[in-house]
């Protein structure tokens, strides 16, 4: 189990060491957990978190995992639409780019947010 979370972590400095967030154009993290999909915006250089939204907190719980994870990135995207952020880097985190974490993309994405 340690070795697995060893890699796990090794994924995501992986990722993350390519990539800064900025106030204008902040990084978007995606978390996933067996129940529940998390998204955060969040400004590297000030070391703040924008908003952070979850399924958990979504209006609507109906339907498979990737469906609510596609509507987490349209709510987040009009989140972002609200503050006036019109473009963010997506950071996967240690999760491949595919299923719920793709949604999510895709959700920001026909929210009108540059990804």
């Amino acid at each position: 189990m340690k070795d697995i979370i060893k890699r796990r972590k090794k994924r995501a400095r992986r990722t993350r060491s390519k990539i800064c967030g900025t106030a204008q154009k902040p990084r978007l993290s995606v978390f996933r957990s067996n129940r529940f999909t998390y998204v955060q915006a969040i400004d590297d250089v000030a070391r703040k978190t924008i908003f952070a939204f979850g399924s958990k907190t979504s209006k609507e719980q109906k339907g498979t995992k990737t469906e609510i994870a596609m509507r987490i990135g349209e709510e987040a995207g009009a989140l972002l639409k609200k503050k006036k952020i019109t473009s963010v880097i997506f950071d996967r985190g240690p999760y491949l780019y595919n299923g719920r974490v793709k949604a999510v993309a895709e959700g920001l994405r026909k929210a009108g947010i540059n990804v």
